[in-house]
C-alpha cells in the first residue's frame, strides 16, 4: 500500500476527495493510515484478520460516538475492494494530538479523570448483535492457557511474579456478568493526549462486548500506581473489577514484554515492562497497608 494506491481508490469511489493531499500517517498490526487533506484519514486493513473489525468500526462507531465524551474516529466514507486492494477500507476524521507512548506529557490526575469518564460512558449495556471477540472481553478463565504460557516464556529473564499473582487474585474474583460495550486495545498509542490530557481515542478494531475490566486495564499501561488507583476511583468500581482488571493488566503486561523480544518491538516492551513494575508497586503499597 501506497500513497498512489489510497489516492487511486479516493479517485473511483469518493471522486470528490481525489484533490486533496494524501500522506503517510500511521502504520499498526492491523492497519495503515494515511491523511486525507487536513480533516481526514483513510484507515486501511493490512491483513485479512483485520477486516472483520473494521467493519465493526463501520456499523458501530457512528453510533456509539454522540455518548461519548471525546471524539473517536468514526468513519465518514466506506470504501470497497479496487485497484487490487482486496478489502473494505474507511476514512474517518483526524484526530489531533499526541500518541501516549514514551517521552509523552501525562498529567497523571487529569488524565485519570478524563480515561474513567470515556470509559463509564462506553462502557454502556451491548446488544445481543453486538461483536464478540474469542480474546478481549472475555472471562479470565478463557485466557488462563496464554497467559501461563506467555509468562513460562519470559520467566528467567523477567521477574513475573507479580503477574502472575494479579491473575490469579483476578481469576478468584466475581465475575462480570451484563456485557457492555468493550474497547479491547486500551494501550498507550491508541490514547491521544494534548497538554497532558486524554482528547481521544483510537482504533476500535477490537471493539467487542463483554467485561469492562479488559479496558480499565489501561491504566496500569499508561498511569503510575496512584493514578492507576484514582481511574477505578472515578470508575467507580468495585473490588472484584478491580481485581480483574489488575488481572487483564498483568495479561496486557506479559503480551507486550513476548512482543518486545523481537527487534522491532521495543516500543512495546516498553509499555509491557512498565506496567508490570507498577503492578509490583501497588502489590508492594497494599502490602505495607495491610502490615
Amino acid at each position: 500500500m501506497d500513497a498512489d494506491l489510497v489516492r487511486a481508490l479516493l479517485a473511483d469511489q469518493h471522486p470528490d476527495l481525489a484533490g486533496l493531499e494524501v500522506s503517510f500517517l500511521a502504520e499498526g498490526w492491523d492497519t495503515t493510515s494515511w491523511r486525507v487533506g487536513e480533516a481526514l484519514v483513510a484507515r486501511l486493513p493490512r491483513r485479512e484478520v483485520a477486516v472483520e473489525g473494521l467493519r465493526n468500526e463501520q456499523r458501530w462507531l457512528g453510533r456509539l460516538a454522540p455518548a461519548l465524551p471525546l471524539p473517536i474516529p468514526a468513519p465518514v466514507r466506506v470504501g470497497t475492494a479496487g485497484r487490487g486492494f482486496p478489502w473494505t477500507w474507511s476514512v474517518v476524521p483526524y484526530l489531533g494530538g499526541t500518541p501516549a507512548l514514551g517521552g509523552a506529557v501525562v498529567d497523571g490526575p487529569r488524565v485519570a479523570a478524563s480515561l474513567a469518564t470515556f470509559l463509564r460512558a462506553l462502557h454502556a449495556p451491548a446488544p445481543a448483535d453486538a461483536p464478540s471477540s474469542p480474546f478481549r472481553g472475555v472471562p479470565l478463565a478463557d485466557r488462563v492457557d496464554g497467559f501461563a504460557q506467555r509468562c513460562d516464556e519470559l520467566d528467567g529473564a523477567v521477574d513475573v511474579g507479580a503477574a502472575r499473582r494479579a491473575f490469579a487474585r483476578g481469576l478468584a474474583a466475581a465475575p462480570h456478568r451484563a456485557p457492555v460495550w468493550v474497547h479491547g486495545d486500551p494501550h498507550p498509542g491508541n490514547l491521544l493526549l494534548r497538554d497532558g490530557d486524554l482528547v481521544g481515542v483510537l482504533d476500535f478494531i477490537d471493539l467487542t462486548r463483554g467485561d469492562p475490566a479488559t479496558d480499565l486495564a489501561g491504566a496500569w499501561l499508561l498511569l503510575e500506581p496512584a493514578d492507576a488507583a484514582l481511574v477505578l476511583a472515578h470508575y467507580g468500581a468495585d473490588a472484584d473489577l478491580v481485581a480483574r482488571a489488575r488481572a487483564w493488566a498483568a495479561l496486557f503486561a506479559v503480551l507486550f514484554l513476548e512482543i518486545g523480544l523481537d527487534d522491532d518491538g521495543a516500543e512495546y516492551g516498553a509499555i509491557g515492562g512498565a506496567a508490570l513494575a507498577r503492578l509490583r508497586a501497588s502489590e508492594a503499597e497494599e502490602e505495607r497497608a495491610r502490615t
